[in-house]
């Protein structure tokens, strides 16, 4: 077998480029990762409850509250009880949660394009697949 790191110390370095390029794409938009990937799992499944919310983003869903504060402070995102059970809060993104959610992404993927871009066409598709189907 051919001698090679460990898959996350092939990954971190990548992780960590990711992640300092959009930081400030992020910080335009006063938004951490947290809330993007709060705005991102409500505008794939509209409604949610907290709990919910939590266990798709993988968050404590204690720890998230502050951030579901934040971001419906901002009309990011609106908090409703559930007409079934008035103690649970069901969680939905605004028209505006959802335009500061594409304005980012779409930032983020120009980035992550040109990143791409470097890599032969092939190379990057496989790389696409392989990340995909690692996932699952």
């Amino acid at each position: 077998m051919e001698e090679r790191p460990d898959l996350a110390a092939l990954l971190y370095p990548l992780v960590r480029v990711l992640i300092a390029a959009e930081t400030p794409i992020l910080a335009a938009h006063d938004l951490s990762m947290w809330g993007y990937s709060v705005l991102t799992a409500l505008d794939e499944t509209p409604v949610r409850t907290q709990a919910a919310l939590a266990e798709a983003i993988g968050a404590d869903k204690s720890r998230i509250i502050g951030t579901l504060d934040e971001l419906q402070a901002a009309d990011l995102i609106e908090r409703s009880p559930d007409p079934d059970d008035r103690r649970v809060r069901l969680l939905s993104i605004t028209a505006k949660g959802r335009r500061v959610r594409r304005t980012v992404r779409k930032s983020i993927r120009a980035y992550e394009d040109e990143l791409l871009g470097t890599l032969p066409a092939a190379d990057r598709t496989a790389f696409l697949r392989s990340l995909r189907a690692l996932q699952q």
